[in-house]
């Protein structure tokens, strides 16, 4: 079963950006590989339950478990130790990632407080793009009530593109609704 933001690549996306960049080969048309969630959790270095519910809020928003991230090295002026649990991050590919994808930008970015667009100045240089986002409650997983902390967390769109303006093109097609500049 193929996913909504599959079809529209295959429907849209594909002929506008052969059209646009001239590719010869449909091998060099950019694609999405995967989209990478990180929820940085510095305050929950001491309330084991904290942690709990902030990856259990990621496990509903992606449909994956997160990986619990450990810090480094120790930073006295943090009270950070080594080894200290600082974050969680989820890698999605697939199915999984084009469903994100989809429920990102048709339903919790419209949810978005004052929304005009997300910036088109969040690009790398090699075709990635990165969204950070203030708060989880813009999800529809979410229930209000059960959150005890608003946190906010940062999304990686990786694509195969090699400038960032056929990423920008990409995504654009996808539905990502960048703002005006």
């Amino acid at each position: 079963m193929a996913t909504r933001i599959k079809e529209k690549y295959l429907a849209e996306a594909v002929p506008a950006l052969q059209q646009k960049f001239g590719y010869k080969n449909v091998m060099e048309i950019p694609r999405l590989e995967k989209v990478i969630i990180n929820m940085g959790l510095g305050d929950c270095k001491d309330n084991a339950k904290a942690l709990e519910s902030a990856v259990a809020e990621l496990t509903q928003i992606a449909g994956q478990k997160p990986l619990v991230t450990k810090a480094k090295k120790s930073v006295a002026n943090f009270k950070l130790r080594q080894g200290m649990n600082v974050g969680a991050k989820v890698t999605l590919r697939g199915a999984r990632m084009e469903e994100f994808m989809d429920k990102l930008v048709n339903i919790a970015l419209p949810r978005v407080r004052d929304f005009r667009g997300v910036s088109t100045k969040a690009f790398d240089g090699r075709g990635n793009y990165a969204l950070g986002i203030k708060e989880q409650l813009i999800f529809p997983e979410i229930e209000y009530d059960k959150v005890e902390k608003i946190r906010g967390m940062e999304m990686i769109f990786v694509t195969t593109a090699k400038t960032d303006e056929e990423a920008k093109e990409l995504l654009r097609l996808l539905g990502m609704p960048f703002a005006a500049q």
